[in-house]
């Protein structure tokens, strides 16, 4: 029954559908920045292309057997083993921290793709319900009262007015618990 328990909670979650929501949401924000980049990019290949057609091929070359010449030198056989082992420990905690990190970026564009979906439904965020009904508790219907329990409730105002807060907290708290 394990297998049956995985996959209805895989064919239910809706987590890699908001995924794709949010994928899609970060694609057309960075979409609309394209044309921006293009008349950049217009603006400065002249002088690029320039510069590169002003370079000396020769320095180039130059620079780039300097470059390996020192990379090959500073190379020693004796260490090549503890080098090799060395960066595939390396390795191994890098993949680790980069399987983390894609898991805390997808949670994050998941999470932004829930949003892109409520607001294309015009939902209103789940987080400003609860304070919502937290700070504004619903109304109680107030009874009809008799000139007399007035008459009571004028002479003693102090002693009321804590008590309806007190009542107004417990019952915003308990309304909180019941929407969670």
């Amino acid at each position: 029954m394990a297998i049956a328990d995985d996959l209805k909670k895989t064919l239910t979650d809706p987590t890699p559908l908001y995924f794709a929501a949010g994928t899609a949401d970060l694609a057309v924000q960075q979409a609309k920045k394209v044309p921006e980049l293009i008349e950049q990019l217009r603006a400065e290949a002249p002088a690029r292309i320039e510069a590169v057609k002003n370079t000396d091929p020769k320095a180039v070359q130059d620079a780039v057997t300097a470059k390996v010449a020192e990379v090959f030198g500073a190379i020693d056989p004796k260490k090549i083993g503890e080098t090799a082992q060395d960066l595939a420990l390396r390795g191994v905690g890098v993949a680790a921290e980069y399987a983390v990190r894609a898991k805390e970026t997808y949670d994050k564009v998941a999470e932004h793709g829930e949003q892109a979906v409520r607001a294309w439904r015009g939902e209103v965020s789940e987080e400003i319900v609860d304070i919502a009904v937290v700070v504004e508790p619903r109304p109680e219907p107030k009874a009809e009262t008799e000139p007399a329990a007035e008459a009571a409730a004028d002479e003693q105002p102090a002693a009321k007015k804590p008590a309806a807060r007190r009542s107004t907290a417990k019952k915003a708290a308990v309304t909180a618990d019941d929407a969670s």
